[in-house]
């Protein structure tokens, strides 16, 4: 997409700080980080978001994820990592390019990522059963 700042710096149009990169993705640091490490894993070619993403294309996102996870925890000494994915406004998606954040996490960063567990009612638990099983 012409337009897609993701996709111009995913194909190194927009000079990046580049952790990883194969004919598929490009694993850069976020200019806005949540944390030190934050990185964000982008495909090469466009995907708006999980649905259009090819699921070859999922597979080796998800795979590319634990690895790079892996390298930020040990090279940073952190003790943990979110792997978050957004699809839409309504999940706070803000850039319409498939992407993973990476977040490296210390205890007690406060970083606030973290939700308060609601409850799952029987009345739910039914809708959803009956219109979202596979």
């Amino acid at each position: 997409m012409d337009n897609c700042i993701f996709c111009k710096i995913a194909n190194g149009e927009i000079p990046s700080a580049t952790l990883y990169e194969d004919e598929d993705f490009r694993v850069i640091l976020d200019v806005n980080p949540a944390a030190k490490g934050h990185a964000l894993i982008l495909p090469k070619a466009h995907a708006a978001n999980i649905f259009e993403l090819p699921d070859d294309k999922l597979q080796k996102a998800a795979l590319l994820a634990k690895k790079v996870a892996a390298k930020l925890k040990d090279g940073l000494n952190c003790d943990g990592v979110n792997v978050l994915q957004n699809n839409g406004s309504a999940a706070g998606q803000t850039v319409y390019h498939f992407h993973m954040h990476l977040i490296p996490r210390r205890e007690g960063d406060n970083l606030g990522l973290l939700w308060k567990p609601g409850k799952l009612t029987d009345e739910d638990r039914l809708d959803i059963l009956e219109h979202c099983s596979l």
